[in-house]
């Protein structure tokens, strides 16, 4: 299965599922370094699609890159999105890793926390704004844990 194959197999996929929720909507693609981004636009059915601390939502995104894989596709990394609901949890973590950054700024003491992969590379990629800030991550599968830490000089 090449590239565009994957891109329809998965918003196809997506289209399916949500019928049998009986919500039938236009759904945007956009692939974005090796990930297909599926975004759902919002419904009388968010609830019920996003789910309780969005297990539902993973649970989608979870059977849409397992098919994928299986199917030996050329892009199995997929991340859906249900009324914009991961956008925003992204711009709030965001803001709140900025904050980390900073009391490791003021204090110099190391920030750890426990995030998802998900969550934890959105931290990366707000700590790579900082010339003077590091962060990586330590432990196995939910023990992971981010650590962001002043870079030394």
């Amino acid at each position: 299965m090449n590239q565009q194959e994957s891109i329809d197999f998965a918003k196809k996929y997506l289209e399916d599922l949500l019928a049998f929720f009986e919500v039938n909507v236009n759904i945007d693609v956009n692939v974005s370094e090796d990930v297909i981004e599926l975004s759902v636009p919002s419904t009388e059915r968010n609830s019920v699609l996003i789910g309780r601390g969005a297990e539902t939502l993973r649970s989608i995104q979870y059977i849409i890159s397992t098919i994928l894989r299986n199917k030996g596709a050329a892009i199995v990394r997929v991340n859906v999105d249900i009324a914009g609901y991961k956008r925003q949890k992204a711009e709030k973590l965001s803001n709140e890793a900025r904050g980390w950054i900073e009391q490791v700024r003021q204090t110099g003491d190391s920030y750890v926390v426990s995030l998802n992969p998900a969550d934890r590379r959105i931290v990366h990629k707000v700590a790579s704004e900082y010339d003077d800030i590091q962060t990586f991550s330590e432990g196995e599968g939910r023990d992971r844990k981010i650590i962001i830490a002043q870079k030394s000089s």
